[in-house]
């Protein structure tokens, strides 16, 4: 695992006729039409007092360490960072012991962090938002224990990805049931916030079989999963928490839904945050009329997040911090990224009208981006047009 999706996966080869349009600046296109619609709640949970977030992505083993943990929560004491984004289930199974039965069951294997409500009081004590990432539709481990909930080929067998995965259908309802259950268990433990993962559907490569949906009935993929975030968010919401979501970067700029499902106008309005993940080095050549994207991170996370700011503002959406960048803390290619490439990403998102971000780095290593940090939170964001 070595992101919110993979490097390799981010590499995804859009059809051309997308890049282009990504390349030359794309038009926005018409929002899409209106989607369709346990245990007694906990008393609800208090947010953090700052409505601005600024996070790490802490993975499944990092978590498990308390030696590492003990290291992060001090570079959030230290810094301006105010929350975690705590791997809870992701492409190997769950990372905490559950007490529901039909959790258990979908286990896996990799381990578990072994006392998260201790944790969790932790964070809490440090003023630390915990915020539970779950991997919806990329989960080879439901998918092996519930073969009736997969991805089909036109022969009826499970469908498999590059890699030899399988995938579970987003068109199953009780696929839906399950990872919520798993949400409000984690929210009632103690986590502030659920972050959904893998809010698509694989990408349908040429070489492979065509995927067969069973259940589909006609409804296309972005209805599909903004059906799925609609439903979650009716639950979750519930429990005083804000329900979020992950999408690719190229979601707020395209217009027309990705072959994997996800368009902005889609999903946007049914969750409380959106987290794009504006990586400036998974953009084309040429985007936004940026020759090498990786090496001009202020432009292309600028573009990107004004674009998505844009684009909920034609939805009536203007909450201040309904957008939440997925922000590079990793090299791939070059130049390398540091300090300074940090701080050109974190520019960006003021300037585009946001205090919010999140860091991505696949092992959870921010030593080298320090530098990159402040101390405390200020609200930096400017208003839309004062650039």
């Amino acid at each position: 695992m070595v992101g919110p999706f993979s490097l390799q996966a981010m590499r995804t080869r859009l059809p051309t006729r997308l890049l282009a349009a990504l390349a030359l600046g794309s038009a926005i296109g018409p929002a899409l039409g209106a989607q369709a619609p346990a245990a007694a709640p906990a008393a609800p949970l208090k947010l953090i007092e700052s409505p601005i977030v600024r996070g790490l992505y802490v993975n499944r083993f990092a978590a498990q360490s308390q030696k590492r943990m003990g290291q992060l929560v001090a570079l959030a004491d230290a810094s301006e960072i105010n929350a975690f984004v705590i791997d809870i289930k992701d492409e190997f199974g769950l990372n905490y012991t559950s007490a529901d039965p039909v959790v258990q069951r979908n286990a896996g294997s990799a381990g578990t962090i072994r006392n998260l409500r201790a944790m969790l009081d932790t964070l809490k004590a440090h003023k630390i938002l915990a915020i539970a990432r779950i991997v919806v539709f990329k989960d080879s481990v439901t998918a092996r224990v519930n073969p009736q909930w997969t991805i089909r080929t036109a022969s009826g067998a499970a469908w498999r990805d590059k890699q030899g995965l399988t995938w579970v259908n987003p068109y199953h309802r009780e696929l839906w049931d399950y990872n919520v259950r798993i949400a409000e268990e984690v929210v009632k433990l103690g986590f502030g916030e659920v972050q959904f993962d893998y809010i698509r559907f694989p990408e349908p490569y040429k070489s492979l079989p065509p995927q067969v949906f069973p259940g589909s009935n006609g409804t296309d993929k972005a209805t599909a999963l903004a059906q799925f975030l609609t439903y979650a968010k009716g639950r979750i919401s519930k429990l005083g928490v804000r329900t979020t979501a992950d999408v690719f970067g190229l979601v707020t700029s395209l217009a027309a839904p990705l072959e994997i499902g996800q368009q902005w106008e889609a999903l946007s309005p049914r969750v409380d945050v959106m987290l794009p993940m504006v990586y400036p080095s998974h953009y084309p050549r040429g985007a936004f009329g940026v020759a090498r994207p990786n090496a001009d991170p202020y432009r292309i996370v600028f573009a990107a997040i004004k674009r998505a700011r844009e684009r909920d503002e034609k939805l009536g959406i203007r909450n201040g911090e309904h957008v939440r960048a997925w922000l590079q803390a990793f090299s791939l290619g070059q130049p390398p990224y540091g300090a300074a490439e940090l701080r050109a990403q974190k520019q960006a998102v003021y300037d585009a009208g946001y205090d919010s971000w999140v860091l991505w780095h696949p092992g959870s290593k921010y030593e080298a981006f320090l530098a990159g940090l402040d101390k405390e939170i200020v609200s930096r964001k400017k208003a839309p047009g004062a650039r």
